[in-house]
């Protein structure tokens, strides 16, 4: 896979073998890519080889993911008639458009009104003082953006995040804060392919709560992406999201 960043909008050039063994590697990749760069990812897949047409079903794959945050249009390119009737037939196109040059889909993405997106990313260390940097670095974000109502929610949400980095993987996280449209979301990148999900107790049940419990309740809505190197854990704060 190769990705060429011209206009601002990624390109990524894929090739090869689309099949069970490369699912995963071609969808991860994919997100990776809408993750970083907000505004359109165009998929070149004219010298992709997908021997069964449910193969294709990669690219919605990796469309859902993205779709809630950071919301990223995806749009394939194939210049081969009859492997876009292939992926048209297998319903990609409802939800991912083909385009038969690059041309025809970067200018597909001139239509769209772009709002701003603000975004800020910073690297922290693997020690807990990392949730203390993160605290005070979305509260200088957000208030250096007329945020500031926000902050108490998104600082904790970050704790949280970056707390379960600390805690169960064993990479430094990234912090990444956004602030588009109405909402803002916090979002911390690790190392680990294994998704976060809540549990109760064995012993006491729901009686103590997760720290994802805490995330439920103080977001609009959080998931975890999956990505060519390990995964983003991310929170919605919308303004009825207070503390």
């Amino acid at each position: 896979m190769e990705l060429d960043s011209q206009r601002s909008v990624p390109i990524l050039i894929v090739e090869g073998l689309l099949d069970s063994s490369t699912y995963r590697t071609v969808r991860d990749t994919v997100i990776k890519v809408a993750i970083d760069e907000p505004r359109a990812v165009i998929v070149d897949v004219n010298r992709l080889h997908a021997p069964s047409a449910s193969a294709w079903t990669v690219f919605t794959s990796a469309r859902w993911h993205v779709s809630v945050w950071p919301d990223v249009p995806i749009l394939l390119v194939c210049a081969d008639p009859r492997v876009q009737r292939e992926i048209s037939a297998a319903g990609i196109t409802r939800y991912v458009p083909v385009h038969s040059t690059r041309e025809l889909a970067f200018e597909s993405t001139r239509g769209h009104s772009f709002k701003v997106r603000r975004r800020a990313r910073t690297e922290l260390a693997r020690n807990i003082s990392s949730v203390d940097v993160a605290r005070s670095v979305i509260a200088d974000w957000l208030t250096q953006w007329g945020l500031a109502e926000t902050v108490r929610v998104a600082a904790t949400v970050a704790t949280v995040f970056v707390e379960n980095a600390l805690d169960h993987t064993e990479s430094a996280p990234v912090l990444l804060v956004e602030s588009y449209q109405d909402s803002v979301t916090v979002a911390v990148e690790d190392g680990s392919f294994h998704l976060p999900g809540r549990h109760e107790d064995a012993d006491h049940g729901a009686d103590i709560v997760s720290g994802l419990a805490i995330v439920t309740a103080l977001c609009r809505v959080w998931g975890a992406t999956p990505t060519s190197s390990g995964k983003t854990v991310w929170g919605l704060i919308g303004p009825e999201n207070q503390l």
